[in-house]
């Protein structure tokens, strides 16, 4: 009898129990592989070749300054002693004396024909820049331009040979719990690295077009201008900050968002300064009860609180209007707009949608340029017809007034000025909560201008009417003007 060959695999031949545990065993060793890989990826083993690839490029920065050394200072014997006549013939003779001050930071290269980025504080009022590089040679540097704004500065040195240098990565790809690397001059100490996390995005300091990335990489006095590497050894970032009691670091630095820094250097490496798009408007955020009292569904947006002459002015935009998106982007909030307009290119015809009175327009603003505009004066307050007899009334725990000339002089006001005077406001109220005090003039209310108290009283009655809770009021203080929107009692 011929036998046949079987054609079963050593795998077929195995009994049930023994080829499942079999395939468990594999699949629980992929998984131990995977785990693996995926802990190397987020936890790397050394920096070492990011810190050797990118430090040819990283830069220290010394800065000297001639200032003036008073020495008319509090006297160095005590008073009444015998030497006193004579320290002081010796100030009065030697007046004020130059003396020259020095100050430390960091920087980068970010092109081979020299260019360096910095912060603006490293370098302000320098009278020489000099550059040292990681093997030791230095270059004096010129200013090519600053941005106070963002604290950025771009200097240039001379050489005939292409220096290393690091290229910007998106910042806005950066995750909180990203590894991240400072490179820089802490303290005078030298080049010096430190590595940590993402630990927040988009912090906001005190400036206008602050983007800032936290991270808990150690960044001390020194580091200023240094970079923050991801670690692809890309530029997220321009160590600018710390938060910290004692001056040094405690784990809470910030770093400028490569995305703000690019833009403000292009800028500056093509026509020496910053050329920002300009609106024209004042402008706030807006409310849960702002929201309700103007009727706006989704609280959002940025509420105008005034209209100086301007592009917003010339295209129609009103006090009282709610910009909902600005060329074909939502606007969140104020903070949102003032940095999209400024990244928008000047001279740019844009659509901006905008809330008014329950519907939405369109219209069409032609960006001016911010720094030409920053010295503008903001439009007169609008007119109105005053009541002869100015009577003292109380609503919403305000006491009111109709604007007359008596108190438009005391105020400062222009001389056609109208609204009401807020002469005195409960301490126990709402309004006073808000931050309404003696002396606000109320304009508008119900985004209606007011003229005399009778005028409030209808607009409170309208609300009330269109089934309002809250009434808008728009109020000036020393020409600044502010939403507020108080809730309506239904005795008012």
């Amino acid at each position: 009898m011929t036998g046949k060959v079987s054609t079963l695999s050593f795998d077929q031949r195995m009994p049930m129990h023994f080829r499942a545990r079999a395939i468990w065993l594999t699949l629980l060793a992929s998984v131990l592989i995977l785990a693996q890989a995926i802990a190397a990826h987020a936890r790397p083993e050394s920096f070492a070749d990011l810190a050797e690839g990118v430090s040819p490029s990283v830069v220290n920065i010394t800065t000297s300054t001639v200032v003036s050394q008073s020495t008319n200072e509090a006297p160095i014997v005590p008073e009444g002693s015998p030497f006193e006549d004579f320290f002081r013939e010796f100030q009065d003779r030697n007046g004020d004396r130059p003396r020259r001050s020095s100050a430390l930071g960091s920087g980068f290269v970010i092109s081979e024909d020299g260019y360096v980025v910095t912060n603006n504080h490293v370098i302000e009022s320098a009278d020489e820049i000099i550059i040292e590089f990681f093997s030791g040679e230095e270059m004096t540097a010129t200013l090519v331009g600053t941005d106070p704004k963002t604290d950025i500065a771009l200097l240039k040195v001379d050489t005939d040979e292409p220096l290393p240098f690091v290229s910007f990565g998106d910042s806005d790809t950066a995750r909180v719990g990203d590894w991240v690397v400072a490179v820089g001059n802490p303290l005078g100490q030298g080049f010096s690295v430190s590595a940590g996390i993402v630990s927040a995005r988009n912090r906001a300091l005190s400036g206008t077009y602050d983007d800032y990335i936290q991270t808990d990489a150690a960044i001390n006095r020194g580091n200023s201008g240094g970079p923050l590497f991801n670690l692809d050894g890309e530029v997220v970032g321009v160590n600018t900050a710390i938060l910290s009691p004692t001056g040094g670091s405690i784990g809470i630095g910030f770093s400028m968002a490569s995305n703000v820094v690019t833009r403000v250097v292009d800028q500056l490496r093509e026509f020496g300064e910053t050329r920002r798009g300009w609106l024209g408007v004042r402008i706030q955020d807006v409310t849960d009860d702002v929201a309700e009292a103007i009727g706006l569904e989704e609280v959002a947006g940025a509420l105008v609180t005034d209209v100086p002459e301007g592009p917003a002015l010339e295209a129609g935009m009103l006090a009282g209007d709610v910009i909902l998106s600005f060329d074909g982007a939502d606007v969140a909030d104020t903070r949102g707009l003032v940095r999209r307009v400024g990244n928008t290119e000047v001279g740019k015809t844009v659509r901006v949608i905008v809330f008014r009175e329950g519907q939405t327009q369109t219209l069409k603003v032609t960006l001016g340029r911010r720094e030409v505009a920053e010295g503008a004066i903001p439009a007169a307050q609008p007119g109105g017809d005053e009541e002869e007899t100015p009577v003292e009334e109380v609503f919403l725990g305000l006491t009111l007034t109709p604007l007359n000339d008596e108190l438009r002089e005391q105020l400062e006001l222009a001389s056609d000025a109208a609204g009401l005077v807020v002469s005195d406001v409960d301490t126990l109220s709402e309004a006073y909560e808000k931050g309404m005090r003696a002396g606000d003039v109320i304009t508008e209310a119900g985004q209606q201008k007011l003229a005399s108290v009778s005028d409030l009283e209808d607009r409170i009655s309208e609300a009330k009417d269109a089934g309002r809770k809250s009434l808008l009021l728009l109020v000036r203080r020393a020409g600044d003007p502010r939403f507020v929107a108080l809730t309506l009692d239904a005795d008012e």
